[in-house]
C-alpha cells in the first residue's frame, strides 16, 4: 500500500479512512482553512456548500437557462435532478466559474466563482458529462497531469493518481492507453481525475452516462462510497431520478431553469401521502368516478394513485368502489417517488 502522506511523512487526510488497499484515496498536501460565512442574505452555516440568491442565466439567443434560482445546499450526497435542458449543466458551469451569471449571486464553499474561480477549482473536483480524454495517454499519465494542474508536486501527483485509480477499480489497467478503454472504464478515469487532489466537493455531471445497468450500479456504488466513507460531499447531476434517489441524502430539483424543490430525500418522498388503489376490474371506471369527486388520480401499471389529503379521501374511495360494485384488491398508503414532482408540474402546466 502506498503511504497516504506528504513527503515529510505526515498524514494529510481529514479523517482516518477504512483500512485495505481499496480504501485508500488521495490526501491533501496542505490543509484547507475554514469556510467563511456567506456575504449575502441571512447568516448561514459555515459548512454550507453552495448558496445562490436570485441566480439567473440568459444566453445571447434569449434562452433563459436559469431563472431566479435561490437555493442552499448542505454537505452530503446531493442530487441535482431535472429533465435534459432543465438547466443542470449551466448551474454546474456557473459554480465552477466557467460561465458568468446574468444576474443574482452565488457562492461555493464560501467563495464567489465570478471572482475566485481558481480558488474554487482547487477545492472542487469536476467530472464532465462528455469525454475529453486523450486516447494516446495512459490513465496514470492523464490523472497525474490533472493532479499537477491542481497544484500537487510531481511525486505526490503520481502517488495520488495511483491511489485514485485504485479507488475507482483501474489500478491494474492504469498503464494502458485510454483509447483502448471501454465506456465504463473511461467514466472511471474521469472520476479518478476529479478525486486526485482530494477535493472538498465533487461535481459529477451525468456520471452514469453511456453505461449499461451493471456499470451504472457500480458507478453509483463508487459515488456513494466517496460520500459515506471518505466524507467528501458530492453533487450528482442526473436526469435519471431513480438512480440518484437511491444514493442521495437530499435533492435539488429544477425544471425549466426554475427551482422545483430542494429538500432531504425523506421529506421529499413522504411530505405528500399517496394512496395506492387497485381493483381486479373496472380500473378506468373507478378513475372516472374519482375524477368526478375532484380527487387527483394518476395511473401506474394496474394501480390508481390518489393524493391523500385527509381521512375523507379514504371514505370517498371506498364509497366509489362500493357504488360501482368493484372488487377491491388494494387500498393502502404508498411513499411517492421524486419523479412525481415533475409529473405533478407537467399536469399543472397542461391545465394552465
Amino acid at each position: 500500500m502506498i503511504d497516504n502522506s506528504t513527503p515529510g511523512g505526515h498524514s494529510t487526510r481529514r479523517g482516518t479512512p477504512p483500512s485495505g488497499p481499496d480504501s485508500v484515496i488521495p490526501g491533501k498536501v496542505q490543509g484547507v482553512p475554514g469556510t467563511p460565512e456567506l456575504a449575502f442574505g441571512p447568516t448561514l452555516s459555515r459548512v454550507t456548500l453552495i448558496a445562490t440568491q436570485s441566480l439567473t442565466k440568459t444566453y445571447g439567443n434569449g434562452v433563459k437557462a436559469l431563472a431566479d434560482l435561490t437555493v442552499t445546499v448542505e454537505p452530503g450526497i446531493i442530487g441535482l435532478v431535472g429533465a435534459n435542458g432543465a438547466g443542470k449543466s449551466t448551474f454546474i458551469k456557473i459554480l465552477l466559474g466557467l460561465l458568468a451569471p446574468t444576474a443574482g449571486q452565488v457562492q461555493v464553499l464560501g467563495l464567489d466563482p465570478t471572482v475566485e474561480s481558481h480558488a474554487i477549482r482547487a477545492r472542487v473536483g469536476y467530472m464532465p458529462e462528455h469525454d475529453s480524454l486523450p486516447p494516446d495517454l495512459s490513465a496514470a499519465e492523464f490523472v497525474t497531469h490533472l493532479g499537477r494542474i491542481s497544484g500537487l508536486p510531481r511525486t505526490v501527483a503520481r502517488e495520488r493518481a495511483s491511489e485514485a485509480l485504485r479507488h475507482v477499480g483501474l489500478y491494474e489497467e492504469r498503464y494502458r492507453q485510454i483509447g483502448g478503454y471501454s465506456t465504463g472504464m473511461k467514466q472511471r478515469v474521469k472520476l479518478a481525475q476529479a478525486l486526485v487532489h482530494d477535493p472538498d466537493l465533487l461535481l459529477l455531471d451525468e456520471p452514469t452516462n453511456g453505461l449499461d445497468p451493471a456499470g451504472r450500479d457500480a458507478m453509483l456504488g463508487l459515488v456513494q462510497r466517496i460520500g459515506t466513507e471518505f466524507g467528501i460531499s458530492v453533487l450528482v447531476c442526473s436526469h435519471l431520478l431513480g438512480e440518484v434517489e437511491r444514493i442521495c441524502d437530499s435533492l435539488v430539483a429544477i425544471d425549466g431553469g426554475h427551482l422545483l424543490r430542494s429538500d432531504n430525500i425523506t421529506a421529499m418522498t413522504t411530505a405528500i401521502d399517496v394512496l395506492a388503489v387497485e381493483v381486479s376490474e373496472g380500473t378506468e371506471l373507478l378513475a372516472a368516478r374519482l375524477a368526478e369527486l375532484d380527487l387527483p388520480v394518476r395511473h401506474e401499471d394496474r394501480m390508481l394513485l390518489v393524493r391523500l389529503d385527509d381521512d375523507r379521501t379514504y371514505d370517498l374511495i371506498l364509497t366509489a368502489v362500493a357504488e360501482l360494485d368493484l372488487p377491491l384488491h388494494r387500498l393502502d398508503q404508498r411513499r411517492h417517488r421524486v419523479s412525481e414532482l415533475f409529473a405533478t408540474r407537467e399536469t399543472t402546466n397542461a391545465h394552465a
